[in-house]
């Protein structure tokens, strides 16, 4: 496993970049699992895919990010510089204009239905943005988007497992409900990964939207579960009118919810704590 630090960081930028080698550098908490990210400076970041399995996502990112920026309502984060393999790092890595704002995971939202209404008003934007050569769901976003069958084996496991557990009878119907739908409209942009972790908050409003790693064209429903990982009462039936998609398309956001939280609760159910309660509220949620 590579040792991805602040050395490593300042090395890179003195071989590539070196007008910004001597910027302060700080690394980013709470950190991604994808990739590590650092701050540069007070504008810039720098962002260092964690394993092979995510390299290709940086030049996705370049390719796209500077044309949804351009039509999307809200910041996201906007590539400066595309970095090379060097200085023992083997991938491509990138150097990114800082967004200034705090995770949503800290709780810090003021009104939850304004920003449900905001984050569904973003997601209808960034689907009626122009798919055209967008990139396919595959291994470079771990298929979202895509068919949700690719999880069918993974998500009967974690079933079988969790067995006595919670509700199986209950969560298999919404599994085999939502693999019995198709998207049948064509493919719209996919952000991929819309959770907490990934929505900034300033003054207590959604201002950004970050991450899009998973980028992707093709069946939006991966982007809804943060209807029940975040969002509850009022504010998830706001969220849910805004975005204003068809019932089939929420019976498989249903089942995306599903699959990450069983695998979640499956992981965790052992050890206990506030992920496997957490899990086993949005299975519970998503089951009623």
């Amino acid at each position: 496993m590579i040792d991805i630090n602040i050395p490593l960081v300042r090395q890179l930028l003195a071989a590539q970049f070196p007008l910004w080698a001597n910027l302060p550098i700080s690394l980013v908490e709470p950190n991604g699992w994808d990739n590590r990210t650092f701050r540069l400076g007070n504008d810039m970041s720098v962002r260092l895919p964690s394993a092979e399995r995510y390299r290709e996502q940086v030049e996705k990112e370049h390719r796209w990010l500077p044309i949804l920026a351009r039509l999307l309502p809200l910041p996201i984060p906007v590539p400066l510089a595309m970095g090379e393999p060097d200085c023992g790092y083997p991938w491509h890595w990138s150097v990114y204009r800082w967004i200034d704002g705090e995770s949503a995971a800290s709780g810090k939202i003021d009104d939850p239905t304004e920003f449900a209404v905001a984050l569904g008003h973003f997601l209808t934007t960034l689907q009626r943005i122009n798919p055209l050569g967008g990139p396919i769901p595959g291994s470079h976003n771990f298929f979202r988007g895509g068919d949700l069958s690719v999880y069918d084996g993974e998500t009967r496991q974690a079933l079988k497992i969790l067995e006595g557990k919670i509700d199986i009878k209950a969560a298999t119907a919404v599994w085999e409900k939502a693999l019995n739908s198709r998207w049948k409209s064509s493919p719209v942009w996919v952000h991929g990964d819309v959770s907490a972790g990934n929505l900034l908050v300033k003054d207590g409003k959604l201002c950004a939207v970050i991450d899009f790693g998973n980028l992707s064209v093709g069946d939006p429903s991966c982007d809804l579960t943060i209807a029940w990982t975040l969002f509850s009462g009022k504010a998830r039936d706001l969220f849910r009118a805004s975005v204003s998609l068809d019932t089939a398309t929420w019976e498989r956001a249903r089942g995306w919810a599903l699959w990450k939280a069983l695998i979640t609760l499956r992981d965790n159910f052992a050890k206990g704590g506030s992920e496997a309660a957490k899990s086993r509220c949005i299975v519970e949620e998503v089951c009623c």
